[in-house]
């Protein structure tokens, strides 16, 4: 089968100490290095940082969002190498994920590149489709 590339528009979700507040609810992950400047300085990081597997999800969506079949996703993995530094306010930060989606031997991948600014905060993240 032959290979098919395709190259899928960038998107950028912002991400909010709220939104950390409710993803420890949902996770049950109440590290206060996700939600408490003091902690997460005080362990040496450069302030609150989003969950990893938060993160993890904003790339999942941004796939279900292109496929628009949610549940399409058999396989999601990443290396967390870089934090998401989120600041107090409504502004937050913004996280952006881009990728190319490729059909290999009847396989479908995605390959991500998830940023925030200037830094990859994901290493190799890729999903597996179904068909």
């Amino acid at each position: 089968m032959a290979e098919q590339k395709t190259t899928l528009e960038p998107r950028t979700y912002r991400v909010t100490r709220a939104d950390l507040v409710a993803y420890a609810a949902a996770s049950g992950d109440q590290n206060p290095i996700h939600q408490d400047e003091a902690v997460a300085t005080a362990v040496g990081l450069p302030g609150v940082i989003a969950h990893g597997m938060y993160t993890l999800a904003l790339a999942a969506r941004y796939v279900d969002e292109w496929t628009g079949e949610p549940g399409r996703i058999a396989e999601l993995g990443a290396k967390f190498t870089k934090p998401v530094v989120v600041p107090a306010g409504d502004e937050g930060t913004e996280v952006t994920v881009a990728g190319v989606a490729e059909v290999r031997d009847g396989v479908e991948t995605v390959a991500l590149t998830v940023t925030c600014g200037d830094d990859k905060v994901l290493g190799n993240p890729r999903a597996v489709l179904r068909a």
